[in-house]
């Protein structure tokens, strides 16, 4: 006779939540057992193995996809890439082209170029009078570098760090459109496709403008533009120019070469200021028409962070904690507790919106109220608007830290990857670890609004860092860069339930990903009915009412605000 008995359960931890894969097995009586032969506890022993391992790709499969046997993807910041000096060799040979070709620099123009030296000079003061100040301003200098260098104790260190870190925020906000391509003559028209920028009202040279064509009487171009106009830096011989200042310039030559050597210096000057724009340039010829675009923009100012750089993370110089806290101080003891067991000297950051607010104390703590019930994400945007270092991880009040708790594997990969935010997972009192990875896309829906489809799942494994993967949304505890959270913000009318919104607010913002070897864990949910305390029933009361006008103001957000027609969700 067959009994029956349940085999352990196993943690297939791989994804998005932790599988208990257990199931009964059929035995026989012990006597029976004890009396099998070698051969057959070996079959014995291969068929649960076969099981076992039926059972975890079973497991995976019901999971979505698994890091086993998802793509791994280099995301790590990267040098130059041979495709970048590839074309730029190319454009130096364009260059290079007419070189023999003599031209006349026009001062007048070519002193407007950037010339990458660029200097601070103060006006000279020549003469005084009452109130001269006012009536004439004058322009003052400060040399920053002498100012700060001279008061700092290890100039060289700070001098060095701070390239080190200009070079990272360099690479992390290079993208391969502003790469400068030149499309060769085929049309005949030679013209840059991308990469050409000029800063508001400035002027630059149009780089690789050219003609290819047989020879005839005369040779003729034109250029056009919108938020701007042409001039020439340099004159050449043999060749008219007519529109010089306007928007819209002819340039001829009986001569190919000397057109061809005098487009070369043909400039751009921006007319109409805007902070972030494009203009839309004309390029034609007898038969022929292009089109290319001049970005128009101020440089992104970069914001970069000075911590001493050592063998091993300076935790408490890179990394702010910030959490929320609302009728749970308790909890909220338990975790600075844990905190301080780990990280002594890490600043924590708390926002509290409770009505009648407690004193919260102690060495790189800041305790800072709001009014009562004010909610979930204005107490993220109060918190982060506190946060003073290069990094802040979010962590929930009642979130508890442990020997797997190292932040040290989060600010590793910030600082190696491109990613903006990095999750980390969540173990529950029963054993059960949580990551929360979604894969988040928006189709195009027309005039009635976009759809948007949420999915479990991730996007793919990051290469050498085996345990983390790229998604679109993670768990409620994450670490990210600072100034690139308080660019997507939390929306503040998201008071009791919110999470995922941030995320789709942060679609095409931020590059996130989530690593499982992370864990902080959570603090027990369950609570007897008669052993609640007046606290516990008044945050309950709080946080799980559910209301209509709760569910009115999330539908009016992901339709008017975030203007969706309709979503679909695992």
């Amino acid at each position: 006779m067959q009994t029956g008995r349940w085999l352990p359960c196993f943690n297939a931890d791989y994804r998005i939540r932790s599988v208990y894969i257990c199931g009964p097995v059929t035995t026989r009586p012990a006597a029976i057992v004890s009396g099998k032969t070698p051969q057959m506890r070996s079959t014995v022993k291969k068929s649960l193995g076969l099981i076992l391992v039926s059972g975890l790709l079973l497991a995976a499969v019901f999971n979505g996809k698994n890091y086993l046997f998802s793509s791994t993807v280099d995301i790590q910041l990267t040098q130059e890439s041979p495709v970048k000096k590839l074309l730029q060799e190319k454009i130096q040979e364009l260059s290079r082209e007419h070189h023999d070709i003599a031209y006349h620099i026009k001062e007048d123009v070519a002193c407007r170029l950037a010339q990458n030296t660029c200097v601070c000079l103060a006006d000279k003061k020549t003469f005084h009078l009452p109130y001269s100040e006012l009536l004439f301003p004058r322009v003052w200098s400060h040399n920053l570098g002498a100012a700060f260098l001279e008061s700092h104790p290890d100039p060289e260190d700070i001098k060095h760090h701070r390239a080190q870190e200009y070079s990272s925020f360099r690479r992390r906000s290079y993208s391969p459109a502003d790469l400068l391509i030149i499309n060769e003559a085929n049309s005949p028209l030679q013209y840059p496709t991308q990469g050409v920028e000029v800063r508001p009202l400035k002027t630059i040279i149009i780089p690789g403008l050219g003609l290819k064509e047989e020879a005839r009487l005369n040779h003729m171009v034109y250029v056009k533009a919108t938020l701007g106009t042409f001039d020439i830096a340099a004159t050449v011989d043999s060749v008219s120019v007519k529109g010089v200042g306007e928007n819209y310039m002819t340039l001829s030559s009986p001569l190919l070469s000397a057109l061809n050597r005098q487009l070369q210096f043909v400039t751009y000057t921006n007319t109409v200021f805007h902070p972030k724009t494009a203009d839309t340039v004309q390029f034609s010829t007898e038969g022929h028409k292009a089109f290319f675009t001049i970005k128009i923009g101020h440089q992104i100012v970069p914001k970069l962070y000075y911590t001493r750089q050592q063998t091993e993370y300076n935790i408490s110089a890179l990394v702010t904690i910030a959490t929320k806290t609302f009728l749970r101080y308790d909890k909220l003891k338990d975790l600075i507790s844990s905190v301080r067991q780990y990280y002594p000297s890490v600043t924590i950051v708390i926002a509290d919106d409770n009505e009648h607010p407690q004193k919260v104390t102690g060495p790189y703590i800041e305790h800072y109220t709001m009014p009562f019930g004010k909610g979930w994400f204005a107490g993220r945007n109060l918190a982060l608007s506190q946060v003073t270092t290069k990094y802040v991880l979010w962590a929930d009040d009642d979130f508890i830290f442990t020997a797997n708790t190292k932040l040290e594997k989060m600010v590793d990969i910030l600082e190696k990857t491109t990613l903006d935010l990095v999750g980390g997972a969540v173990r529950e009192v029963t054993g059960y670890t949580a990551t929360y990875l979604h894969t988040i896309s928006v189709e195009e829906g027309g005039e009635e609004g976009d759809c948007l489809h949420i999915r479990n799942g991730f996007h793919h494994v990051i290469d050498g860092f085996p345990k983390c993967v790229v998604t679109d949304a993670v768990i409620n505890f994450f670490m990210g860069r600072t100034d690139k959270l308080r660019e997507v913000g939390f929306n503040p009318r998201l008071a009791r339930k919110a999470h995922l919104e941030f995320f789709i607010d942060a679609l095409g913002s931020l590059h996130i990903g989530s690593c499982s070897d992370v864990i902080v864990n959570h603090a027990s949910k369950i609570i007897l009915p008669w052993s609640k305390t007046d606290s516990q029933m008044a945050y309950e009361k709080f946080r799980y009412s559910s209301t209509s006008s709760d569910a009115d103001l999330h539908d009016e957000v992901f339709y008017y605000r975030n203007r969706f027609k309709c979503m679909t969700s695992h």
